[in-house]
């Protein structure tokens, strides 16, 4: 699979290029191409983005120049593309005339798109073939064996700290009822 991501900060994700999930499937399962705005915008010294129109705090990607920076990449073809932006954010005709979806990860504001884009690609990197050992990925938090809720506490030595105990069920060495317990653990942290 081959992701690309557009930013005005390529390097902020050469940690990420370097952790795992993401270090294990990387130029196997992953193709990853940064591509940085400023490399094909096509305004002068490198400018990428401007005021807002009708006044307000911060600056805007222009459309123009996520414009140029696709085409560049891609001409007419389709292809998986996280585009990120610092500050404000996008001129809203990239995301209503460029792309076919918009993504939040969360009710909550970032200095930019970039830490939104790395949770993306490690999501991604999560899901293809030899990022996970096999079998972790089967229960855990949405998936189909939790009947998509959250997953259950985790816990590991010591048995006892500081007047905090490991649940018993968890000690006793019986599989079954641990499982149950688990699932239980699972549906209230989820909510049913």
């Amino acid at each position: 699979m081959r992701v690309d991501v557009f930013t005005q900060v390529p390097h902020a994700f050469g940690w990420l290029t370097e952790q795992k999930p993401l270090a294990t499937v990387l130029g196997t399962e992953l193709d990853l191409r940064l591509f940085n705005y400023r490399d094909t915008t096509p305004l002068r010294a490198g400018q990428v983005d401007d005021d807002p129109y009708g006044g307000g705090a911060g600056m805007v990607l222009r459309v123009d120049v996520a414009d140029a920076a696709l085409e560049a990449a891609y001409g007419d073809v389709a292809a998986v593309a996280v585009l990120s932006s610092r500050f404000e954010g996008f001129d809203e005709r990239i995301v209503s005339q460029l792309c076919t979806d918009a993504v939040s990860i969360g009710p909550y504001v970032l200095s930019g798109g970039e830490l939104p884009a790395m949770v993306l690609l490690d999501a991604i990197a999560r899901r293809l073939p030899g990022a996970l050992t096999d079998g972790s990925g089967e229960l855990e938090s949405f998936s189909s064996a939790l009947d998509g809720g959250i997953e259950y506490p985790h816990y590991t030595r010591p048995a006892e700290y500081r007047g905090w105990d490991v649940p018993q069920v968890l000690l006793s060495g019986d599989h079954g009822r641990i499982e149950s317990w688990r699932r239980e653990q699972s549906r209230v942290r989820s909510g049913g």
